[in-house]
């Protein structure tokens, strides 16, 4: 079923959301100060790709507060607009029941681009 989630997604818009994040990224990484959040952008791109199987965790590092200030910088300059985006098409999909799943994926995004630094993304 995760294939199919994928090949579905992939299909109906996940494929633009996936390059969508790969474009924003190589802009980010163009300075320096820009290459942790070009990261970040590259990490929200391969889940935006195949997210059907994936599973977003907490990391166990001890730079607590980098990554809180790194949110905070990524939730003022890039996060507000992706994370409207995501709750926008998470909703659109939840209207039909076959949608729920990809609504699913959309709201998992969300809290990812809401918060990207000091997440990981692992296998299910």
């Amino acid at each position: 079923m995760k294939t199919l989630g994928n090949v579905i997604w992939v299909v109906f818009g996940g494929f633009f959301i996936a390059i969508e994040y790969l474009l924003g990224s190589v802009a980010l990484m163009v300075t320096i100060i820009g290459i942790p959040f070009g990261l970040q952008s590259l990490k929200l791109a391969e889940v935006a790709l195949w997210p059907f199987g994936k599973k977003v965790v907490q990391k166990d590092t001890s730079s607590g507060c980098l990554s809180f200030l790194m949110n905070v910088i990524w939730f003022f300059v890039g996060g507000i607009p992706i994370v409207l985006t995501h709750l926008l098409f998470g909703l659109l999909f939840y209207i039909t029941i076959i949608g729920i799943p990809f609504g699913n994926q959309h709201f998992k995004l969300m809290s990812l681009a809401l918060t990207p630094f000091g997440r990981a993304i692992v296998n299910k």
